[in-house]
Formats: structure tokens, sequence, C-alpha cells
């Protein structure tokens, strides 16, 4: 183990003590969010949670897209991991915008949905993101030449579906993203329609994921940087899907879905995937949120 990996576990170790004991004091607001999806109803309003950053200039925003389980947990509060990395970002001087996806559209949960059978797809999700984004756009405090995305398995699918300019409606989309970050995300559906962005991506995956496997992800990510893409991925070894938790490793058998359908899939936390996602997403976020230098 490297000096420089044990450093940056420290780093990420005291971090995440501090968003921890700081997380009940978070600024946090209810908000109704606009949806570019209008195949329900003129206008479909999805319920949003903000977390303001305490900055005093226009800062730059990133919309929270959770996975197939919604984005509470079993006592209708916001997930930890939903309020840690909104904590995480303002602690990082951003704003954070934590959306619902379901709830609008009667669902709590897609998980134990076959894929080809669920009602909420990727391509309703992908128009909850362009919304999401245009109404940070829309607000005084927000930078928006600095929007960014950030999503986690089914949420991860829907950050490459939402930056993917081969759809006309992400091409057409008057608000854009300029930087995204997609965990453990479903990469083959956008591998086989092909993927082409010009918003930078970072990927972080598990090379032991059994629900969403690293290999088309490697693959996609290997193409679009082919092209000229801004496109990176880090893959940790003998890490799971969930594998940025701190839960054990268990076997979900009431997922349909996954590598070996019909014998479920391993979810759970990888304590050195961990730290050095953590660590890999930090240096991201500086890297793509850094105001452009003065003449």
């Amino acid at each position: 183990m490297t000096t420089a990996f044990v450093s940056a576990m420290a780093r990420v170790a005291v971090l995440v003590v501090a968003l921890a004991s700081a997380d009940s004091a978070i600024a946090q607001a209810q908000v109704s969010v606009p949806s570019n999806d209008h195949s329900r109803a003129a206008e479909l309003m999805f319920k949003a949670f903000w977390f303001e950053a305490r900055v005093s200039a226009p800062a730059p925003a990133v919309v929270l897209l959770h996975g197939c389980g919604g984005p509470y947990d079993r006592s209708g509060e916001l997930s930890v991991r939903m309020r840690n990395y909104a904590a995480l970002l303002n602690h990082a001087g951003m704003h954070a915008l934590v959306v619902d996806s379901l709830t609008p559209r009667g669902e709590t949960q897609l998980c134990t949905q076959r894929i080809g059978s669920r009602l909420v797809t990727q391509a309703n999700r992908r128009l909850d993101a362009l919304g999401a984004l245009a109404w940070l756009a829309a607000r005084p405090d927000v930078d928006a030449s600095r929007l960014g995305l950030l999503g986690w398995s089914n949420g991860g699918s829907t950050v490459l579906a939402a930056t993917n300019v081969a759809q006309q409606q992400v091409a057409g989309a008057a608000v854009k993203p300029s930087f995204a970050i997609a965990f453990y995300p479903g990469c083959q559906a956008d591998l086989k329609r092909g993927y082409e962005t010009r918003t930078r991506l970072l990927l972080l995956v598990g090379e032991a994921d059994d629900w969403t496997p690293a290999e088309p992800c490697q693959r996609l990510a290997a193409q679009a940087q082919a092209r000229g893409d801004k496109v990176e991925i880090e893959s940790y070894p003998h890490a799971y899907h969930g594998f940025d938790s701190a839960a054990p490793v268990q076997l979900r058998t009431d997922v349909p879905n996954g590598v070996n359908p019909g014998h479920g899939v391993h979810v759970g936390g990888n304590p050195q995937a961990l730290a050095r996602s953590r660590e890999r997403l930090l240096r991201f976020l500086e890297a793509v949120t850094a105001p452009p230098s003065r003449p």
C-alpha cells in the first residue's frame, strides 16, 4: 500500500467524519422542479431537495440522480448516500439538488422490476435531468457555466443518457452539463446505441460488479476517448455494486437483472474503493469547477 494511497485514505476519512457530524446542520429545502418529460402530463413537476452551499458568489451546482431504489431510506427520509454526497458538495463550495424521479410517476423503486417492463425509463429520467439543469441555470445563485450531474447505478445510467449528444433531446437542450460523474452505471444501452459527449465525464466502476458490469463501461470509455471525447474511467478490484458505502456485501436475490439473471446480484461497500473513489471524485470536481484563469 503506497504512502500516497494511505494519505488519500486519511484525508477522505477526516472529511467523511466531518460531513457526518455536520449533516444535521446542512440547509435543506424541498422544491418542485419541472421535468422536460411531457409524455404523461403537460407539465410534470418532480420533488427535489435543495442543498445550498454557504458561498457569496454564484457557485457551481450538481444534480444528484438516485439509483433504482429511489432517494429515500426505509423511514422515508433522504438516504445517507444522498445526504452525505450533498454535504460533500456543499463542503466543496457547490450547491446540490437531489431529484426524485419515481414518486411523481407512482413508483417507489425499480430494482425488482425487469428492465424491459419498467414504466420509468431512461428516456423519462434523461428529461428529468435536463429539466433540473434548466432549473438550476435560472437561479441567480448558480453559475450556469459550471453545472454537473452525479448519479449512481440507474442514476449513473441517467448521467450517460443525459450527456449523450447522439440523442436529439440532449443535443438540442438549451442547458447542458459541463461535467458529470457516474458511479457503477449500466453502460450497455448507450454502448449499443452509440455514445458521444461534449461533457467531461468520469466513470467509477467496480471490477466485481455483477449487476452493472464494468466491462461495457470500459469499452464505452475507450471508444469515446478514441474519438477525442473527455471521458475518464477508474475501476476498483474486488469491488461490487454500491462499493461507495459502509454496508456489508450481500446477495440480493430479488433483483431479476444483472450478469446472471435469476441468480441475484451482490451489493455492498468496499473500504478501499470507497476511499479511492471519494478521493478521485474530489480531484475531478476540483479540476472541472475551477474558474477560468484571468489573462
